[in-house]
């Protein structure tokens, strides 16, 4: 039987090709994680519990830099003042499952845009699928930028923090293991999410939600939304912050830039359409 047309295709089609899609998708997840699973030594020893030691390299270069101002940080420490426990029977089961799936989300992510990419492909038209071909390389790079700035930023600087902090003497440190994993998975997630605007509004500008003018006008309410953004996934000071703000408004410039594009773009097929006609 001949497969239909995305004009034939009835809502019940696209939901049952959307389904194919999704479960495409989540395959790979799995066998990533699987994969990742199997690698239990180096996702934990190396890139879970790396930013817990003072020998990570965003420590060395923050020490550095500290001792070259003349100020006095905790970016120097021997040892960080805690130690992660385990406090339920399987919850270092649970976590090395967890943290597998998690790292199999990453590791398989082109592969997730691939998918989300076919679902929504046959709807374009053949000039906005010619000038989208880089949409899968492109989310990629981001993401992944995003997840390493998260892990070498943002993950050291929240635990440096957090991990230091103490309001009295009398009390100490007992890190529990799910409530360590989370803050490394949130921060290189979220990050990697975050780093994906210039693509949400490539989208949003394609549909007429959104335009560079608008994106001008509001500037001013975007900074304060990105400094909210940066205290939600970063300690509360203001240096960490600051840090974490600076790329997301570089972010939200480059979205003005592709808005411009993309709107410029539309523009020339329009009189191009009215020619023809």
């Amino acid at each position: 039987m001949a497969k239909k047309s995305i004009n034939e295709m009835s809502f019940l089609d696209h939901l049952e090709d959307l389904r194919w899609h999704l479960i495409r998708a989540t395959f790979a997840i799995l066998i990533a994680g699987s994969f990742a699973f199997l690698l239990s030594d180096f996702i934990f020893e190396t890139i879970i519990f790396g930013p817990k030691r003072m020998s990570f390299p965003t420590y060395q270069w923050l020490c550095k830099a500290s001792h070259f101002i003349g100020i006095e940080t905790t970016f120097c420490l021997e040892e960080f003042p805690f130690r992660i426990q385990n406090r339920t029977m399987a919850g270092q089961f649970s976590a090395h499952i967890w943290t597998s799936i998690y790292a199999g989300l990453i590791i398989a992510f082109p592969y997730v845009v691939y998918q989300f990419w076919k679902f929504i492909s046959p709807g374009l038209n053949p000039n906005e699928r010619k000038h989208s071909r880089g949409f899968i390389i492109v989310t990629s790079i981001l993401f992944f930028i995003g997840v390493l700035f998260g892990y070498y930023i943002v993950t050291p600087l929240s635990i440096n923090f957090l991990g230091t902090y103490t309001v009295s003497s009398e009390i100490s440190n007992e890190i529990d293991l799910s409530s360590y994993i989370a803050l490394v998975r949130s921060s290189s997630l979220a990050s990697g999410l975050v780093f994906e605007l210039p693509i949400v509004i490539y989208f949003l500008t394609k549909i007429g939600l959104v335009t560079p003018q608008i994106l001008k006008k509001y500037r001013k309410f975007a900074l304060v939304i990105v400094l909210i953004i940066s205290a939600i996934i970063t300690p509360p000071d203001i240096a960490s912050q600051v840090i974490v703000a600076i790329p997301i408004l570089l972010l939200y410039q480059i979205s003005i830039y592709i808005s411009k594009i993309v709107v410029r773009n539309q523009a020339r097929q329009a009189k191009k359409d009215l020619k023809k006609k």
